[in-house]
């Protein structure tokens, strides 16, 4: 549910911005608003999940959840919209982080890299998934409602996993005397709250003195927030991320790695979806369609990813698969002449599914691996939280990208819009390469040990 909100607004955007009006921004604000959101709730949530039970905030959080998505589908302007999804991200903040934490105190050691592995092309796949779920669900025009029924979708769907959560999901132990950090979640929201309002907004603003501050200041809050963490800690009082987490550089790693990588995933989505949309004037289903060989992709990889073994290297070589992806999916934009043929560019997004299956099945069961218990809670918040970060990055970086470049280029009619797809896939491949690099902070293998 999580990840398929995330990106069913990158299909249905356009067509939600015909119905409401509303600017180029006002589609990027419907993403990166919810990311934002979920990105500052996960840090706390995490530690909310510590203190009442994982199992009991997971079910507030899914409750919270589905019910923004009923208000979401009922909203009638963009701000109620907008309002709507940051909502739903918070709530869905309480929900994220408690999964992972309830999947590593469940499954055995011998289990626990099995069922990461799982995880993660799941929660890719969603992803993936979500622009062709969109794309039908507003062709469909189910009632009437059209693109309403993005969001109305998780309702039964909510209910459902509701009832089987309340049966299925274990009790956790719950951690009754901590304290939550509160003035460490203002700093850290404050902190991603100015980085990406500034790079979503600056290119519509004309990028005034004011934003390069605010993306400055947005940088040194966050900053400021892990000195706090350590300030806090070295005073005995409990942080809202454990600082030793900071120590492990596996961990670390991770962040950056799940930063980067992710930020493609989002990024990518919504620029194809732009490109197929805007530029070749597809339906939002065709334009859905268009990236099935993503998503058939990734399960490959997924598969090759089991054998290859959950080790570093199938990182390293998922990395390069998803480069060479992208490179083949310039390569097929430059070759061709306008209009360009989508479906050509269908065995460039398999490559890209593929190496993202492999990239994506190690990532949580290595970072995680030499995490303590009493982190976890901590640990998966921060994780997920960084991939959250990395998809609002992605859809303000990209996003930006594009229609500044667009812009820039109207004049050129239809040419324009290769321009500013090619440029950005330029930029989601100095991403995979940051990625790549901060790999090689992380184990070759997941260690069931603590590190010291």
């Amino acid at each position: 549910m999580d990840l398929l909100d995330a990106l069913v607004t990158t299909v249905a955007g356009p067509t939600i911005m015909r119905d409401m009006g509303g600017s180029q921004e006002f589609i990027q604000w419907l993403a990166a608003g919810y990311t934002i959101a979920m990105a500052v709730g996960l840090l706390i949530g995490g530690r909310l999940g510590d203190k009442y039970g994982r199992k009991n905030l997971f079910l507030i959080g899914l409750a919270g959840f589905t019910l923004t998505s009923l208000v979401s589908a009922l909203a009638t302007s963009p701000e109620t919209l907008i309002t709507a999804r940051v909502l739903q991200g918070l709530l869905g903040a309480l929900m994220v982080p408690q999964a992972l934490g309830i999947i590593r105190s469940v499954f055995p050691p011998d289990k626990v890299g099995l069922a990461f592995g799982v995880t993660g092309p799941v929660m890719a796949l969603s992803g993936v998934a979500g622009p062709i779920l969109a794309g039908w669900l507003v062709d469909a025009d189910y009632f009437g409602w059209g693109w309403r029924m993005i969001f109305a979708v998780n309702i039964p769907v909510g209910v459902s996993a509701l009832v089987a959560g309340l049966v299925l999901l274990p009790r956790s132990q719950r951690q009754r005397d901590l304290k939550i950090d509160l003035v460490g979640a203002v700093m850290a929201a404050a902190g991603m709250g100015a980085v990406i309002f500034s790079l979503v907004r600056g290119r519509e603003l004309g990028w005034p003195w004011w934003v390069g501050a605010l993306l400055l200041a947005g940088v040194v809050a966050l900053a400021g927030f892990v000195r706090y963490q350590f300030h806090r800690a070295g005073r005995g009082l409990p942080a809202l991320v454990v600082p030793t987490l900071f120590r492990k550089k596996a961990f670390v790693s991770g962040l950056f790695v799940g930063m980067l990588f992710f930020s493609v995933m989002m990024g990518g989505a919504l620029l194809f979806s732009l490109f197929f949309q805007l530029g070749l004037g597809m339906s939002p289903l065709m334009a859905g369609l268009a990236t099935i060989a993503q998503a058939v992709g990734m399960l490959f990889g997924f598969a090759f990813s089991q054998a290859l073994g959950m080790a570093r290297r199938t990182m390293y070589i998922g990395f390069a698969v998803s480069a060479a992806g992208l490179l083949g999916a310039l390569g097929t934009i430059a070759v061709q002449s306008d209009p360009v043929n989508a479906w050509w560019l269908s065995p460039a997004l398999a490559v890209i599914g593929i190496g993202s299956g492999l990239a994506i099945a190690p990532f949580f069961d290595i970072t995680l691996s030499g995490v303590d218990e009493a982190e976890t809670g901590s640990a998966s918040g921060t994780l997920t939280s960084a991939q959250q970060v990395g998809n609002a990055l992605g859809a303000s970086v990209l996003g930006t990208v594009f229609f500044s470049v667009l812009n820039a280029h109207r004049e050129d009619g239809a040419p324009a819009f290769t321009t500013a797809t090619s440029t950005a896939l330029l930029v989601a491949l100095a991403l995979v390469a940051g990625a790549a690099l901060c790999t090689r902070g992380l184990p070759e293998r997941a260690v069931r040990h603590t590190e010291v």
